[in-house]
């Protein structure tokens, strides 16, 4: 009975875990997108982007410049100047974060984990005893919870593309 307690409560825990470190770690909101032309002059020049035009063309490059008429990409094959009028919309490639990522997996996990133990407890009165201390068994947990939230939190897709602009 004491085994499927604290099976149940390990399952309990990564599942916690998962979602703990999903809500932590949630994306952008896609209504934050704007249809502002003049937010492609936030874009640095090189910063890899792509433009999807209105007859489904994708073009993908490096963002050179911006006018309040056309965007300039500069692909393998030269620099394209793309029309304001034909273009859709435009992303750019995000920068990664698997490192923030998995710290705050890894915290998220810990406090799981140092939670979980805590209630488990140890040996007592009434209690089976596993021959570990409380203390013992909070340690275990807590560094259990911590590798496996920052496993969870490495693994969770990191930089992506990001909307930049949206033709309306």
């Amino acid at each position: 009975m004491r085994q499927m307690r604290i099976s149940v409560c390990l399952g309990l825990l990564f599942l916690s875990l998962g979602i703990a470190t999903s809500l932590a770690l949630g994306g952008d909101d896609p209504a934050k997108n704007q249809a502002n032309w003049d937010k492609l002059k936030q874009l640095l020049a090189g910063e890899e982007i792509q433009v999807v035009q209105n007859d489904a063309k994708s073009t993908r490059g490096n963002f050179h410049s911006v006018t309040d008429e056309a965007i300039v990409v500069s692909t393998a094959a030269g620099e394209q100047t793309i029309n304001r009028q034909s273009v859709l919309r435009v992303s750019s490639q995000g920068k990664g974060h698997r490192t923030r990522n998995a710290l705050i997996g890894a915290g998220v996990g810990a406090g799981a984990g140092a939670g979980i133990g805590a209630a488990i407890g140890g040996c007592g009165q009434g209690a089976a005893c596993i021959g570990a201390t409380k203390g013992e068994i909070i340690g275990v947990l807590t560094g259990l919870g911590a590798l496996g939230g920052a496993i969870v939190g490495a693994v969770l897709p990191s930089g992506g593309w990001h909307e930049v602009y949206r033709a309306r």
